[in-house]
């Protein structure tokens, strides 16, 4: 049988998309095989860490966000959905209507979050009424200047900060008590992100300068790394232009800041100087010893995560065991390359971690804790 020259042609170029046909079949099939198996695990996690869930107290709330009316800041929905399962009744006002809706309803308490940018004269004229106040500070010891006049307005004080326990009892105010945030598992947990998304090591935040300094020496170990950093004031970096590339300078939705976590196989955790004189009002040098809110919010996507340390870390995860940590540029390029080349020991402590985070640090685990300390 007589075979053309375009027919042998015809023949081949079919052999060869075959071929690619039958690799990417395999190549997909591992790797969706892959990918459902590890979200299993994680889902297996979560659910494992559930427990019991909190009692729902008789009380009634009246729970004033951040900032001025609607729609919530992330963590007013975090707070406001975690009240929602611990009270009987929540209402939640904006801070012009604080005043006459507490009037109104009457709550057993109304709980202010932050209060940077509430007028002392509302929680004063709500006191007045003979109703109870509370005010969480979400972003201690960066702004004690101002919070610790603030803070003598609200009949209870809470803080993230250890640190700020005894500094707010010594600038007067009688009942302080350590709270610190947490996750919201409707923003953060794990998920399937799509391949674009992935990377090898991620970092979200701003580029603080003790941040800026600490990348100036790390990123060179991390050239031929598939690294992502986003957030805003990484031109200050020295070497801006030759790592340009590899950074978004916006700001991101807790949901999307959740897919860059769980796309990412190692999760980098740097905490703000609370000395940083560019961005702080804490002109007395209040330490800082407790987790940023991202410790827990990284966690709970199972992603590693390295961190530098803080004197509270160990109450709240096992370094080692369920976070890792890191004291100088040179370790973590060292632990990057290990976990990047142990799977199953990043995997194991990332799994862990998930454990722990879903079992002790959300926001309902938070303020039940509170509404312990207020109501018994």
């Amino acid at each position: 049988m007589f075979v053309t020259a375009a027919a042998r042609k015809r023949s081949v170029r079919s052999r060869a998309h075959a071929a690619r046909y039958a690799a990417g079949s395999r190549d997909g099939w591992r790797d969706g095989w892959r990918d459902g198996y590890w979200m299993g695990l994680c889902e297996c996690t979560v659910l494992r860490a559930a427990g019991t869930p909190p009692p729902v107290r008789d009380v009634h709330i009246l729970y004033v966000p951040t900032g001025k009316g609607f729609p919530y800041s992330p963590i007013d929905e975090a707070v406001a959905a975690g009240l929602g399962q611990l009270v009987t009744r929540l209402t939640v006002a904006g801070r012009e209507e604080a005043v006459q809706a507490a009037a109104t309803v009457r709550p057993d308490l109304v709980l202010f979050l932050d209060g940077l940018h509430v007028p002392t004269d509302i929680p004063d004229r709500i006191r007045e009424l003979g109703i109870r106040t509370a005010i969480w500070f979400t972003d201690d010891p960066y702004y004690t200047d101002l919070t610790a006049s603030i803070a003598l307005h609200y009949d209870e004080v809470f803080t993230l900060e250890a640190n700020c326990v005894d500094f707010y009892r010594a600038s007067g105010c009688p009942r302080v008590w350590h709270l610190p945030l947490g996750f919201h598992p409707g923003h953060f947990r794990p998920q399937n992100t799509p391949a674009d998304v992935r990377c090898d090591v991620a970092f979200v935040g701003s580029g603080y300068w003790n941040r800026v300094a600490f990348f100036d020496r790390l990123l060179p170990y991390l050239e031929g790394r598939n690294i992502r950093i986003i957030g805003y004031w990484w031109e200050r970096l020295r070497d801006y232009e030759r790592f340009q590339s590899r950074i978004e300078g916006r700001w991101m939705t807790p949901q999307e800041t959740a897919q860059v976590y769980s796309g990412a196989k190692i999760v980098i955790n740097m905490h703000r100087e609370p000395d940083d004189g560019t961005f702080n009002s804490n002109s007395l040098g209040v330490g800082a010893v407790s987790p940023n809110p991202r410790t827990f919010e990284i966690a709970a996507c199972a992603s590693l995560q390295l961190t530098d340390v803080r004197g509270e870390l160990a109450a709240y995860f096992v370094p080692g065991r369920e976070i890792e940590t890191y004291a100088s540029p040179e370790e973590l390029a060292a632990k990057i390359d290990h976990y990047l080349a142990h799977e199953d020991e990043r995997r194991a402590i990332a799994l862990n971690g998930l454990y722990r985070v879903m079992r002790d640090h959300s926001y309902v685990r938070r303020l039940e804790q509170m509404l312990g300390v207020l109501f018994g």
